[in-house]
């Protein structure tokens, strides 16, 4: 059951979109087909309507950041990003980023579908009608697992290296931050990577940030403006900063076939390390103010 009404343009303009669409698709599925120049001629055609090559004559430094192969990602500079995978799907990522910032990556009736062809050739997994809004960012790509009907909103970051899953009916909500790797608190270069999982039917709500290595269970809710750095149990509303659950939501016991998702038995995947000078687990490096310290001596004559 859906909130949303259908919403119809004309016709022509949903033809053009189904052809543009359905092209792009048979270009993608050929093994021959080199990404970097799909994605350049797309994005000059997007963004100044003229073909890549003209544009290359007349204005060289605007056609040269069209082309990925020209341009460099924050994942690039990262030891734990595997070149090779990075390589394949760096251009639809690029594609993907700079149609957002067009007409054509605002509009939902065209944007939409297109970006769903794009996760079926980035992620490591995307189930059907995966629907995606504009100016999302992730990290690699590659390291996604999405299920079915996985709905996620505006200004989204999914910074994935360490692995993010979201399974069928997750709805990530705008502005959200979901993480899967930490760095050490006293040596920045000592990175750990840990999967983060959002089970099936879970929402992460606006404003909110999930930390790596968190477990949001089946049916579980983060709430606004909150800071998970641990796991939500089933049907569990968890809040604050940092989030606790609070509430249980009134499900009758297996009104949603089950559980999938649990936090309290997921199997974990091992934490990995992403520095290889930095090879062992990351003891606890940290203590409270008052822990360790000499209590106050009072000296004879001091106010």
């Amino acid at each position: 059951m859906t909130w949303l009404k259908p919403v119809n343009i004309a016709e022509n303009a949903q033809s053009a979109y189904t052809a543009f669409l359905g092209d792009l698709d048979a270009r993608l599925s050929d093994p021959e087909c080199d990404r970097y120049a799909l994605a350049r001629d797309i994005l000059a055609q997007a963004m100044y309507g003229r073909s890549y090559a003209d544009l290359l004559s007349d204005a060289p430094i605007a056609a040269l950041n069209l082309d990925a192969r020209n341009v460099t990602f924050e994942a690039e500079y990262y030891l734990a990003t595997d070149a090779e995978k990075f390589e394949r799907v760096k251009p639809l990522l690029w594609l993907w980023k700079g149609l957002d910032q067009t007409p054509l990556g605002q509009n939902p009736v065209i944007a939409i579908p297109l970006r769903r062809i794009l996760a079926g050739r980035i992620f490591k997994r995307v189930g059907r009608d995966f629907k995606c809004w504009q100016n999302v960012e992730f990290s690699v790509g590659y390291n996604m697992e999405v299920g079915d009907d996985v709905v996620v909103h505006r200004h989204v970051l999914l910074d994935d290296i360490g692995g993010i899953e979201l399974h069928d009916n997750a709805s990530v909500s705008d502005y959200v931050n979901i993480y899967s790797h930490t760095h050490s608190v006293l040596d920045g270069p000592d990175v750990t990577l840990r999967r983060t999982v959002i089970g099936r039917g879970a929402r992460i709500t606006y404003h909110s940030t999930v930390l790596a290595g968190s477990v949001v269970s089946d049916d579980a809710l983060l709430a606004t403006h909150a800071l998970l750095r641990g796991d939500i149990e089933p049907h569990g509303i968890a809040m604050g900063l940092p989030a606790r659950t609070t509430r249980l939501k009134l499900r009758e016991p297996g009104a949603l076939g089950g559980t999938e998702v649990d936090a309290r038995t997921y199997p974990r995947t091992p934490d990995r390390k992403a520095n290889p000078q930095f090879p062992d687990p990351t003891p606890n490096q940290t203590r409270k103010p008052d822990e360790l310290q000499p209590a106050p001596q009072l000296v004879v004559g001091e106010r």
